[in-house]
């Protein structure tokens, strides 16, 4: 039997979600477990409820939606994402992951179909981290990686914690953390970059995630006055983190394969003036590869060139790395359900690895896991322009909906 996805449907619902929490230039804001996170989520509920599907919310907020099957007793088929965004996000980064999981349940429904395994539809909590950091924090409690209690009790800017803003907006469940188990969970997402397009594929099979380390970096030198102090007697600190950024600059751009990459994502100069040598420097550096192994090497390196610039400019360092995550391999028979469903419905395609987090990456340390990738115009992410076109959300949607039914077929 042929299922097919209505592609039209799965873009009406993509715009309705839009609705909720615009921004002026056609984004979209539902920080998470705020008002507007709370309404996206009661609408995506009243939709499911519709088709008979029920759901259940865990502690930290995670919505679990239910499709039965022919042997209920069996751990479920997962797909979703999230729903919150960032502060100007777009309309599709987490979204079309859950309403995608929503156009296939509906889609089922249409045709009388029911699977062998049960289906579960997942809303992570708070996976942008803009307003509870670190990012992903619901999936990764989820899995394991942090305590119940340390993730309910995260503040944001304004000192709320994340325990308060469930109980405001209706969202603080009672189910254990860690259930339901899951036999296998896929995640659809657009690309957020810009290889896709640019090689005019429809379809990413995503078979892992890049590792990524955090850094936070302060150099330390001596303020000084512009004018009567000589260049060879200064203690730049701004000079020395110029040094070092580009370093770790044309160490990346060295390699060929292009799976180093180095980012100075903050910069901050204490007390800074026109007419003043800084004397101290804060910065952030994340550093990320596709091969553990390399990606301890680019640590090395990097600690190399701190030591170096202090060195050179007569500057102390200090650094702190406040987050790691380590190379990420999907599950073999995950991959290879998506590459089958991609194949079958005679779509280009590429085997890829993802540059960016998602909440797969803390799934696939308790379940076999997988990503489907879709396109994004000019590799957009993040911004209130991005967008993806209907065409490639629908055939996001239907390699998801045919890897599910294959993956939900199985009795055993």
């Amino acid at each position: 039997m042929t299922i097919s996805i209505d592609g039209q449907r799965l873009w009406d619902s993509l715009m309705a979600m839009a609705e909720i929490g615009p921004t002026e230039n056609g984004g979209s804001c539902r920080l998470a477990l705020t008002e507007e996170d709370a309404a996206g989520r009661r609408l995506l509920l009243d939709w499911c409820e519709s088709l008979g599907c029920t759901w259940r919310v865990d502690r930290i907020g995670n919505i679990f939606i239910r499709r039965a099957g022919r042997r209920d007793d069996l751990d479920p088929v997962a797909m979703g994402s999230h729903l919150d965004t960032q502060p100007k996000g777009g309309r599709f980064d987490g979204i079309l992951g859950v309403l995608a999981g929503l156009e296939v349940f509906r889609t089922l429904e249409d045709q009388g179909i029911v699977t062998e395994r049960p289906l579960a539809l997942v809303v992570w909590t708070n996976e942008e981290g803009s307003r509870f950091a670190p990012a992903m924090v619901a999936s990764g409690t989820y899995a394991g990686a942090f305590s119940v209690e340390s993730t309910l009790a995260r503040e944001d800017r304004d000192g709320v914690t994340l325990g308060e803003a469930l109980e405001a907006c209706g969202y603080a469940g009672e189910l254990p953390v860690g259930e339901p188990r899951l036999d296998s969970f896929f995640e659809l997402h657009i690309e957020q970059g810009p290889v896709l397009e640019e090689e005019g594929e429809t379809i990413g099979v995503v078979t892992g995630v890049q590792g990524m380390r955090w850094f936070d970096v302060t150099l330390s030198g001596q303020s000084a006055h512009a004018g009567p102090t000589p260049m060879r007697y200064r203690r730049d600190a701004l000079a020395a983190a110029a040094h070092l950024i580009d370093r770790l600059q044309a160490y990346a751009l060295a390699d060929e394969s292009g799976d180093t990459k180095v980012t100075c994502g903050c910069l901050d100069i204490v007390s800074a003036s026109r007419n003043v040598v800084p004397g101290e420097v804060r910065l952030t550096i994340d550093l990320r590869h596709v091969v553990e192994r390399e990606l301890d090497i680019l640590q090395e390196r990097f600690e190399r060139l701190l030591v170096e610039v202090g060195e050179s400019f007569g500057v102390t360092v200090s650094q702190e790395r406040i987050w790691a995550s380590p190379v990420v391999e999907f599950a073999p028979e995950c991959v290879a359900a998506v590459e089958r469903a991609t194949r079958v419905r005679e779509l280009p395609y590429r085997r890829m690895m993802s540059g960016a987090g998602h909440d797969a990456v803390y799934v696939s340390r308790v379940a076999p896991t997988a990503m489907i990738f879709v396109p994004c115009r000019d590799g957009i992410s993040h911004n209130e322009a991005e967008y993806a076109t209907p065409e490639h959300c629908a055939a996001g949607a239907q390699v998801l909906c045919d890897a599910i039914v294959e993956r939900a077929s199985r009795a055993s």
